[in-house]
This record gives structure tokens, C-alpha cells and sequence, in this order.
């Protein structure tokens, strides 16, 4: 017997209302392509070729557009996500890794890896407004609800750095373990939760002294403990419960918020790297690298509801 159903069916069996379709675009690190996932039918729909290595990707506010990091070409390619037709590029700086848009949507702020900058873009204007010198290696990147507030890692000089979004200025280094690869604030924007890969754990930085508050760390029965490295964070809308994506370990992490207590290990593909809710916040995607897989998770279920091959190497995900 199958144990994965598709989305309309669990929705309705937890009483939900009328399945919503969703799409997910997941970037294939070295497929060089951005595969469609129809999240009902649970199948892909399409590859896009982009350019050389793609990793960071998210939508527009309308989602009426795609963009795609990709690393090795220098800069970010647009997508119309009705025809899936390029729309061109934006300049980025050198190896952009991870970008994430300003809540008003006007903005996208770029980490880029081999010049130690954070870069960042005007979407109106599709032109590049200034250069923000940060650590060595900057990849993670995180905007405060509010958008006043933005911070990115570096892996090598192992800080997040807190950047004034109205001055463009960076204000505060604060320091966390070895590798930091993502940044996620809060829903309500009073903590940040930033994972290390190398270190293998996350640091949850409180927002207004820029302290760490806790050092949240992670145990896999019969999983070694180098394996078990963090990457992506997400954190549901009612702000009670974050998910930590632990690489090579293949798990994702469940952790409450106000006691930082790991709940459960919900097993996925091989190497799980980056994470997204969809819309209503029901599913959750993570993407598995080394298997070429995304799996699918039943959040209130904390379950893993369907397995779903897509390219070479996915990296990220993101949800329309």
C-alpha cells in the first residue's frame, strides 16, 4: 500500500476546506534548471534551463515573477511564472548564493560569496543601488517583518551582521558558531534564528540587545553527530514552532519556540538544504540534494506525505 496521497486528500481528511493549488519552483544546484512542482498532483510539471549553478530563489510579492541566483554566471534571471519565459537579468556581484526580497518588495538584498558584499537591487529600476561591505563569505540572509532590519551571515568570519535598511549601514557583529548559513526572524521580528552548519547548532540572537539568547543543539539517535549539520530555518506564522533543515543527517528538525526544545526528527531525502512553507502554512518543502528529491510535509501531522523527483542537486525551494 502507497502511504503518500496527495494534498486534496489529506486536506480533506483533517477537515481542511478546499485544497488550494500551489506551485513549487526548486533550483537544481547542478542540473542548471528550475523544476515546476504542481503541489496537488504531486508531480513536475516542467524543467527550466537557467544558468550555471543556481541556489537562491524566491518570488516576487505578486508572484508574478521568478528570480534565480544563479552562482556561477554572476547574476540573477528573472521568470515569468505564467509563461515560464525569461525576463531577463539583474546585476548581483560576484557568486550570489542566497537573496531575500524587502516586505514592501522592493528591494532584493543580495549575499554575495566571493567579494565579502552584501549587493543591494532596486527591482524597479533592475539596477544595483549600493554594495554593503560584510564578513568573509556572506551567504545567509534575513529581513525583519518590518523590513527595517536586515541581517546576513558570514561562514567564514562566523557573525551575523545587522544592517540598517534605511541608512544601508551595518550597525552590529555578533557572533555565532562555525559556518553560519541562514538567517530567519521571528514572525513578530524579536529574535533571529541563525544556523551553523559546522558548528551544528542554531543561535537564537535576541533582536534589540543583539545577544544570543540560547544555543539550540541537535541528537539523532544512531545518526553521527558530524553529520548533523543545520541549514535552512523556517518559522510558522503563529511564531510557535520552527523547522531546521539538518543536512547530511536527512532529517528536519522540529523545535518549539518558547521552551527551544527539539519535539521531533521527521525523516526526509539525503543531504535536506532549504525549506519552504506553502501559503497557508498547511505543507512544508524541503529540498534533498544528494538524493535529487523534494519531500513534502503534512505540518500539523508532522508527517512526510510524498517523495517528489525533480533535478541534479536541489537547493532551494520557494512556494506561489
Amino acid at each position: 500500500m502507497n502511504r503518500f496521497v496527495p494534498l486534496a486528500v489529506t486536506a480533506a481528511a483533517l477537515g481542511a476546506g478546499p485544497a488550494q493549488a500551489f506551485t513549487a519552483y526548486v533550483s537544481n544546484e547542478k542540473g542548471n534548471s528550475v523544476s515546476v512542482v504542481d503541489l496537488d498532483t504531486m508531480t513536475v510539471t516542467r524543467t527550466i534551463p537557467v544558468g550555471q549553478r543556481p541556489r537562491g530563489i524566491t518570488l516576487s510579492s505578486d508572484g508574478k515573477t521568478l528570480y534565480v541566483c544563479t552562482s556561477d554566471d554572476d547574476h540573477i534571471e528573472m521568470i515569468d511564472t505564467e509563461t515560464l519565459k525569461p525576463l531577463g537579468t539583474l546585476p548581483s556581484g560576484p557568486d550570489p548564493e542566497l537573496f531575500v526580497l524587502a516586505p514592501d518588495g522592493k528591494r532584493l538584498y543580495v549575499a554575495n560569496e566571493d567579494d565579502n558584499m552584501v549587493t543591494v537591487l532596486d527591482l524597479e529600476q533592475r539596477a544595483m543601488e549600493t554594495e554593503i561591505p560584510v564578513g568573509v563569505e556572506p551567504e545567509g540572509m534575513g529581513v525583519s517583518p518590518d523590513g527595517k532590519w536586515l541581517v546576513n551571515t558570514s561562514e567564514t568570519t562566523n557573525m551575523a551582521h545587522f544592517i540598517d535598511t534605511g541608512t544601508l549601514q551595518l550597525t552590529d557583529n555578533v557572533l555565532v558558531d562555525t559556518r553560519p548559513r541562514f538567517a530567519q526572524f521571528t514572525p513578530d521580528g524579536k529574535q533571529v534564528w541563525v544556523s551553523a552548519e559546522i558548528g551544528g547548532t542554531v543561535s537564537v540572537i535576541d533582536a534589540a540587545s543583539r545577544q544570543v539568547v540560547k544555543k539550540i543543539g541537535f541528537e539523532v539517535q544512531g545518526v553521527r553527530k558530524e553529520t548533523i549539520q543545520p541549514v535552512g530555518v523556517r518559522i510558522t506564522a503563529d511564531g510557535k514552532t520552527a523547522f531546521v533543515a539538518l543536512g547530511p543527517a536527512n532529517r528536519v528538525a522540529v523545535v518549539d519556540t518558547a521552551t527551544y526544545e527539539v519535539t521531533d526528527y521527521l525523516l526526509v531525502g539525503q543531504r535536506v538544504w532549504q525549506l519552504a512553507f506553502t501559503p497557508d502554512g498547511k505543507y512544508l518543502v524541503s529540498t534533498n540534494g544528494a538524493s535529487n528529491d523534494i519531500s513534502v510535509i503534512d505540518v500539523a501531522a508532522r508527517k512526510v506525505v510524498k517523495s517528489i523527483t525533480v533535478g541534479e542537486l536541489p537547493w532551494g525551494v520557494a512556494i506561489r
